[in-house]
């Protein structure tokens, strides 16, 4: 290894596993002087031509001295990383510290030249985009502030990474070369870049696990019944398009088919590119395995196998492992542990799972960690009618057992453009990443819809990711206003996927309801109104009611503009005119098509056949016969099965609910969905101030921080420092005796308020430590005797005089920073309503106009702002500005980890913060503006 003259501590924390442009993997890590072999290498696979856009002149092999200088780096001045797929160098960047002169220079010159040289063969994958990316962050955790780079005017592709990465640039030619400076602080526009390519590279990643063109499974036993070979089965009787492999080292040498698939003792002996394996070999057998695979230039893996984090301390270690295998190759694996992958797609039919049966094909993609979990969503969709079975089934569906590698996120990004997917439905014991989660799914919920179960789970197992602070209901509120339609159990998770699946989004909560049942249309009413909707008065039809009944009533609520959607009841009738099952889905199905802007909705009690029809065909007529599906054949053939009937795309089907209560609250849930949409669209914007004094506030905390890592600010320090954001707080001044109470109310002017502040009464004016409206010494000395008599000594209970502020109603402004979601700005009333009801409202910064009106509008207390039952209204205007405020301060410094105002009380016009609270701390590094990473072990 290098000497300690020649550079600084090893950087391991440089290191990293990308995910390139075409879903591959590589490692992104310093070079070292052990890579002198590596380097030489990789430089004679690289062609003449980039050779000379390199060095600008044939340049055939490497000089002992070029290898010195290219592997001998101090990890300051000079840094060069490279990226690797299974141990070799496919690309290098380099940096070296550069004067005002061009020259080799230290710091403080914060300026660098850059170079970079990709092999041949992996060009066009987005290495240099990401060596760029990775490179740049550590030139500004060197204090290099600038790049400079001279390229030749024919390498245009490297031109096009310098161009397309969103800095701010300059860019000259002269002597023949193209000259490029950048400036190396993230912008609008980088970040923009940077998540594009995540998101295309990510959602890459995951395609070639859900759409391989052959699939090999590892671990095919001769017996039926173990995993391996019910996998193959599966696969073969879902119809897979590609070429199938069974591969088993206990093969004979003899064997050549498996139940008519090729069989061959190593993925090695394969001569066709295999793109997916299917791990199902005990967990001691798997790094033989992945090894096979990753020589063989396997794409993915989906590993099986358990007796990995799930197991204990040694099995973390053995599937952290795993990962750094399976990503040396290039390979991303879904697992270990895991359930398996689906994709029904024609062109695809992948069922690489346990699942027995490949689920209908359908517009809803479905995520679970939890294999349990995922068996109950397949199976309850199967079950299930109104739009599903049969009809609207399933897109693709994951289960990522302990999401080592392939985790929610990766999953979002490729759902995000899929058009196979019209609604995502997740199960998540855990958000591993609540920043990135928030982000993805913000942006996908305004493409669809996105429903989510969250468990209450620690990160997984084996992932060194941080944990937040935050309460689970405040993670829920941060997704909620990310646009997640967040449910509680799998069965919610179910109800809201029917409906969003094949309905329209509702324009508003006004619900028309009609039925057979006086008694069910009012328990649908009163569910309603449970739910926060406005329905209109239920319509009875009697339970006399005909199919003709049931379309002329439902034709007339959709054509009704006082109504948003429509919600139909159904019970068992007895009568010559009562309808069948399959009469009045077709009198529903028609006449919800002849509106289709509205979602309908069916209650059916005791009608389970009413489900069944509603998810059937469009028309009672007798069916055209269905087109053949395929099954897998080993030469990629296909030989017709039977296929079930579909409904015509665009068809809005009906879902039908055995409950009153579950359909409401599926429809609530997409009235308030809706809603987010219409409200996304226009998100406001953060507003400008003249009167904040940013540089003051900067250079203030940096003069703070010099007294120590972390601290809470004194009273006259937070009042200057919240000052510059023109934020002013009424001064407290300490009384510690009577005389010097009586000097402050002086100064302050009465009427004043005396309190006492000792932890155990501060903010507890129930308990009586606060006296207000004290207008005259008298009663300031009096009321000073009073606390000191009840609560104890003044240095206990420690006193304070302060101005009395206009009456009005107390509330509570918080921003803290977690170290997994950001910063999070709170809001509630003062009290019991936030101390013991937990009514509290969260929004992530930086907050713009428009959630903080809705901030202060989502707390279940908020009438108490606006007039409730006759009082005054306050000043909410005063409220939403200094939300603003506390935001744009914390957005600006992440040094500023925790504000506290309260009390902060609004009256009729204007307010008064009473009591603030600041705390200053480095800030947490920003996984989310620095280069992309996939999770580390």
């Amino acid at each position: 290894m290098q000497s300690a003259s020649d550079r600084h501590e090893y950087p391991a924390h440089w290191e990293a596993d990308v995910v390139l442009r075409d879903g591959g993997t590589a490692r992104i890590r310093p070079i070292t002087i052990d890579d002198a072999e590596r380097l030489v290498s990789f430089y004679e696979q690289v062609s003449d031509e980039s050779k000379y856009y390199r060095f600008f002149a044939p340049y055939p092999r490497l000089s002992d001295k070029d290898v010195h200088r290219f592997t001998h780096h101090d990890f300051v001045d000079r840094v060069g990383l490279a990226a690797t797929v299974g141990g070799e160098f496919i690309a290098t960047v380099r940096y070296d510290r550069i004067g005002a002169d061009g020259m080799a220079a230290s710091a403080p010159a914060d300026e660098a030249e850059v170079a970079f040289l990709v092999q041949d063969a992996h060009q066009g994958r987005g290495v240099a985009s990401t060596l760029l990316e990775h490179v740049a962050a550590v030139a500004r955790e060197r204090g290099i502030r600038r790049f400079a780079a001279e390229v030749l005017p024919a390498n245009t592709k490297m031109i096009k990474v310098f161009t397309d990465a969103g800095y701010t640039q300059k860019r000259s030619f002269e002597d023949g070369v193209v000259h490029l400076e950048f400036g190396l602080e993230p912008t609008e526009r980088s970040v923009a870049v940077q998540r594009a390519r995540e998101q295309r590279a990510e959602a890459h990643s995951v395609g070639r696990l859900l759409a391989p063109g052959s699939v090999a499974v590892v671990g095919a036993g001769r017996t039926p019944g173990g995993v391996g070979r019910s996998v193959l089965g599966n696969l073969r009787e879902a119809g897979f398009t590609g070429r199938l492999y069974a591969v088993n080292k206990a093969f004979p040498e003899d064997l050549k088919e498996l139940d008519g698939v090729p069989a061959h003792r190593s993925v090695r002996d394969i001569a066709a590119p295999v793109d997916l394996a299917v791990v199902a070999v005990p967990a001691e057998q798997v790094p033989e395995a992945v090894a096979e695979c990753g020589e063989h230039g396997v794409q993915g893996l989906v590993v099986l196998s358990a007796g990995y984090a799930e197991s204990g301390p040694e099995g973390r270690e053995r599937q952290r492992q795993l990962v750094r295998h399976a990503r040396a190759y290039g390979m991303r694996i879904i697992g270990p542990n895991a359930f398996g992958v689906i994709n029904t797609s024609p062109e695809v039919r992948l069922n690489a799972s346990l699942a027995p049966e490949m689920p209908r094909p359908g517009r809803i993609g479905l995520f679970a960690q939890s294999g349990a979990i995922g068996i109950a969503l397949l199976s309850r969709l199967h079950r299930r009618g109104g739009g599903v079975t049969g009809v609207t089934g399933v897109s693709t569906f994951i289960s990522s057992g302990n999401r080592a590698d392939v985790s929610g996120n990766d999953v979002l990004q490729y759902w995000y453009d899929d058009p196979d997917t019209d609604v995502a439905l997740m199960y998540l014991e855990s958000i591993g990443n609540p920043r990135k989660f928030t982000r993805l799914a913000r942006r996908t919920a305004a493409a669809k819809p996105l429903v989510v179960v969250q468990g209450a789970g620690s990160a997984p197992q084996g992932h060194a990711v941080r944990a937040t602070r935050l309460p689970h209901a405040t993670v829920s509120a941060l997704l909620r206003q990310a646009g997640v339609i967040r449910v509680d159990t799998i069965t919610e998770l179910v109800d809201a996927g029917l409906l969003l699946a094949r309905q329209p989004l509702p324009t508003g909560p006004r619900v028309a309801i009609l039925g057979n049942s006086e008694s069910l249309g009012l328990l649908t009413y009163d569910a309603c109104l449970s739910e926060g909707l406005r329905p209109l008065p239920p319509l009875d039809l009697t339970t006399e009611a005909s199919a003709q009944d049931f379309h002329a009533a439902l034709a007339r609520a959709l054509a009704d503009e006082t109504c948003d959607a429509v919600v139909v009841t159904a019970i068992p009738a007895i009568g010559e005119r009562s309808p069948g099952d399959a009469e009045l889905a077709e009198a529903l199905r028609s006449a919800a098509a002849a509106a289709p802007a509205k979602p309908v909705l069916v209650v059916h009690v005791e009608l389970g056949g009413l489900a069944t029809a509603l998810s059937a065909a469009t028309s009672t007529a007798p069916r055209a016969e269905a087109a053949p599906r395929a099954r897998a054949d080993v030469s990629g053939g296909a030989q017709p099965v039977p296929a079930a009937v579909e409904a015509p795309e665009g068809t809005h089907l009906i879902p039908a609910y055995p409950a009153a209560e579950r359909a409401v609250r599926a429809l609530a849930e997409a009235v308030k969905y809706a809603q987010w949409r219409r409200e996304a669209a226009d998100a406001g914007k953060v507003p400008e101030y003249e009167d904040v004094d940013e540089k003051g506030a900067a250079e203030l905390i940096g003069g703070l921080l010099a007294r120590g890592q972390g601290l809470t600010l004194g009273a006259d320090d937070t009042c200057e420092l919240l000052g510059r954001y023109g934020i002013r707080t009424r001064r407290a001044i300490p009384a510690p005796t009577p005389d010097e109470a009586a000097r402050a109310a002086d100064a302050l002017g009465y009427p004043v308020a005396l309190k006492a502040t000792a932890p155990h009464l501060r903010h507890r004016a129930d308990l009586g430590g606060v006296r207000l409206d004290l207008a005259d010494e008298e009663q300031l000395r009096r009321s000073y005797a009073e606390l000191t008599e009840l609560f104890g000594k003044p240095e206990e209970i420690r006193p304070v005089v302060q101005a009395m502020a206009p009456r009005g109603v107390d509330t509570v402004v918080r921003a803290v920073i977690d170290p997994a979601a950001g910063a999070v700005l709170s809001f509630g009333l003062a009290g019991a309503a936030s101390q013991l009801l937990g009514d509290m409202a969260h929004r992530l910064v930086p907050v713009t106009d428009r959630e903080a009106t809705s901030l202060i509008r989502s707390i279940r207390t908020a009438p108490l702002l606006f007039g409730w039952r006759g009082s005054t209204p306050v000043d909410t205007a005063a409220l939403e500005d200094l939300l603003l405020r506390v935001s744009r301060l914390v957005d600006d410094h992440p040094e500023v980890v925790a504000v506290t105002l309260e009390p902060v009380v609004v009256a009729p016009h204007g307010l008064s913060v009473l009591g603030a609270s600041v705390r200053l701390a480095p800030p947490p590094a920003r996984d989310d503006l620095g280069p992309r990473t996939l999770p580390t072990y």
